[in-house]
């Protein structure tokens, strides 16, 4: 059973880190999504390029839903998410690695959710804790050891995109308590908790956002920061598939919605 699974975000398209890899395609009430299984570590590990295998979807346009539900589905119990982001914070500099441990949503027109009537009802998930705090604490203590820079805490702001942010929009952020800023970690956050598995997200601050930075924001200069510190970032996530155990349940997300009988595929 495939029990770790790494979702790739901007410029993390490829998981040619894992061997004998294979294609598998996962049918799920919410469309048929692509998977990537390879082993590392004597482990198999899922890969799923959240925007494609060539950033060929938008933000808004990810089936966020079927994502999350196929990992379920393959029996993953622990995700590690990878997003390129912008810093509204002076203290999270280029290349910094940040572990988010809250989201403020300025998304619209997605479904965030399961649990939207029918069949399913409707349930209200808590989210005090939507990025798991055990894996976040494995994943910075891993780049201490590492000696890469892990800052474990952070605030995500996520928008629609595909747009970047107006400066007027990066200081209400701001003025929010906003950290980062990104388009895809909502719904992908809120879903994964529903679906009561762990989740944490490595962010990569690629550079810093409008009215801050020095320049127009553009592609290719996240891009271009993702490359440069492309060998840190995969570094950190086989280290992390080689040392975490799947099967520890110190936190709760395994249990979020047992009051209301659990996530049932």
């Amino acid at each position: 059973m495939v029990k770790i699974a790494v979702i790739g975000g901007s410029g993390v398209y490829n998981p040619d880190m894992l061997e004998n890899v294979r294609e598998e395609v996962v049918e799920t009430p919410y469309g048929e999504v692509t998977v990537k299984i390879g082993t590392y570590a004597g482990r198999e590990v899922a890969f799923l390029a959240r925007h494609g295998s060539h950033h060929s979807i938008a933000p808004h346009k990810i089936n966020y839903r079927a994502n999350i539900y196929a990992l379920k589905k393959l029996g993953v119990k622990k995700i590690i998410a990878t997003t390129a982001v912008g810093s509204l914070n002076p203290a999270m500099q280029l290349s910094d690695f940040v572990l988010p441990n809250q989201f403020l949503d300025f998304t619209n027109g997605r479904v965030t959710t399961f649990y939207e009537g029918g069949d399913r009802g409707v349930v209200h998930c808590d989210m005090t804790d939507p990025y798991c705090p055990e894996l976040r604490k494995e994943i910075a203590a891993l780049g201490k050891k590492l000696g890469i820079h892990v800052i474990n805490g952070g605030t995500y702001v996520c928008t629609n995109g595909p747009r970047y942010e107006s400066p007027a929009e990066i200081k209400m952020y701001s003025m929010l308590g906003g950290d980062l800023v990104g388009m895809t970690n909502v719904p992908e956050v809120t879903l994964a908790q529903e679906a009561e598995m762990c989740y944490a997200t490595i962010s990569m601050v690629t550079n810093m956002a409008a009215g801050i930075s020095q320049t127009k924001l553009t592609h290719q200069e996240v891009m271009d920061a993702m490359a440069a510190n492309s060998s840190n970032f995969r570094k950190l996530i086989m280290a992390l598939i080689a040392e975490i155990d799947p099967d520890e349940d110190k936190c709760d997300c395994a249990h979020i919605l047992e009051s209301v009988g659990g996530f049932k595929l």
